[in-house]
């Protein structure tokens, strides 16, 4: 440790970098590699989302706007939540709060209500920021193992013996980055049965909510006994693809709102006057393309479900977001020594399940936010290295049911 290194919080030290970057680091300096590893749609941001920026910023539109962000956009977010989703925000003068992205709502979300030693339970495998965030607040992470063969979702016995008198939240987040799981209105009812009566405030990150491939997306705050309880999280990045304008929301009781704002205030002022303009166009004008972009990646999903399943690699077919988590347990080799091997040996990067948590040893994440030759590229060298497994003898394929018809 370096003299300067001793400044450096407590917290922040006990925080490992991210699991993610690490890959991306190698991608960017090897030549021609591949990558399945950025949860980032391929496409541009519509045209008629874009021009709305720019012509936001030619009419002078270059200040702050309101902390809690611009009326107009918080009044648009409203109606879009009860239209698509069926939930009810009409008051969004003080119901709604846009954020630079939904990372900064998840950090001011659980900066506003966790106190020193407060308990947060995160069901796991997770999006990579719930646990740091939870300690950067002072609160103390408490996992919840999901597992494959309850299709990754939480279930109410999984959660009863993690709750203990210091539990002060949970953080839902479905459909769910890595596995693309998703809750049910049967499966949440189960987790409202158990939260209703106990003093937990639910955060449920629901930013993949427009990339749902079975039935409508449901939220917990759709239930009457958890509305006041429940934080929703959401924004622009996934569904409109606009990851680069940085723009979230938040929807939540006005006691919620107000403290999160006071954060909100003082770390950020407020989010970028243009990317509210194109917001606003993407709400009225942008859910046509929002359906085109879930369609195709809805057919490179069922596509390289398929093709895991087909070289041996057993893979859970995900409902919703853009990530398959298939099982690399049968190689016998570790998240981590799978992901090494393959981009080094076939110049293809994923992510280690253990990125995501403990509980995601034994899996890997690849991402089909790509084209799909780029995704029939990289499968190709998959088959490959795991074909070299096989004749190396460390492989031992285990089942090859579950198999989604290629469309």
């Amino acid at each position: 440790m370096s003299n300067l290194e001793k400044y450096i919080s407590k917290s922040v030290q006990s925080v490992p970098p991210s699991g993610i970057r690490k890959f991306f680091d190698i991608v960017s300096e090897m030549k021609d590699a591949l990558s399945l590893g950025v949860g980032e749609p391929d496409f541009v941001t519509p045209w008629n989302i874009r021009e709305m920026g720019i012509y936001s910023i030619e009419e002078g539109h270059t200040h702050y706007t309101s902390n809690f962000g611009l009326l107009e956009l918080r009044k648009e977010i409203s109606r879009y939540l009860k239209d698509r989703f069926d939930l009810d925000y009409p008051n969004y003068r003080e119901q709604i709060l846009v954020t630079v992205g939904a990372s900064e709502a998840i950090d001011i979300a659980l900066r506003s209500i966790v106190n020193p030693g407060d308990e947060v339970l995160i069901p796991e495998p997770c999006f990579v920021s719930y646990k740091p965030c939870v300690i950067f607040a002072g609160g103390v992470p408490v996992e919840i193992e999901t597992r494959p063969e309850n299709d990754f979702k939480l279930r109410a016995e999984d959660i009863l013996p993690k709750i203990s008198s210091r539990t002060k939240a949970i953080i839902l987040s479905y459909p769910n980055n890595p596995t693309g799981a998703i809750m049910t209105k049967d499966d949440l009812k189960e987790i409202v049965d158990i939260l209703k009566d106990k003093e937990i405030i639910v955060i449920s990150d629901e930013i993949y909510a427009e990339l749902t491939y079975e039935g409508n997306h449901v939220s917990i705050a759709n239930f009457s006994e958890m509305k006041e309880k429940t934080i929703v999280i959401n924004g622009f990045s996934k569904a409109f693809a606009m990851t680069g304008w940085r723009l979230g929301f938040i929807a939540a009781n006005e006691v919620f709102i107000k403290a999160m704002a006071k954060v909100h205030q003082y770390i950020i002022m407020s989010a970028p006057t243009f990317s509210q303009y194109a917001a606003i166009e993407a709400l009225r004008n942008g859910l046509l393309e929002v359906e085109k972009m879930r369609d195709e990646y809805n057919r490179r999903r069922r596509y390289m479900v398929s093709r895991f399943n087909k070289m041996g690699l057993e893979c859970f077919e995900p409902k919703g977001a853009f990530y398959v988590f298939p099982s690399i347990k049968s190689t016998g080799l570790s998240s981590e020594e799978f992901a090494e091997r393959l981009l080094y040996e076939q110049k293809v990067a994923v992510v280690p399940g253990t990125a995501f948590g403990r509980s995601g040893e034994g899996f890997i994440r690849c991402s089909y936010a790509y084209s799909i030759e780029t995704i029939k590229q990289a499968l190709d060298r998959i088959e490959k290295f795991v074909l070299n497994l096989k004749t190396q003898g460390v492989f031992q394929q285990t089942r090859e049911n579950n198999v989604v018809v290629e469309k």
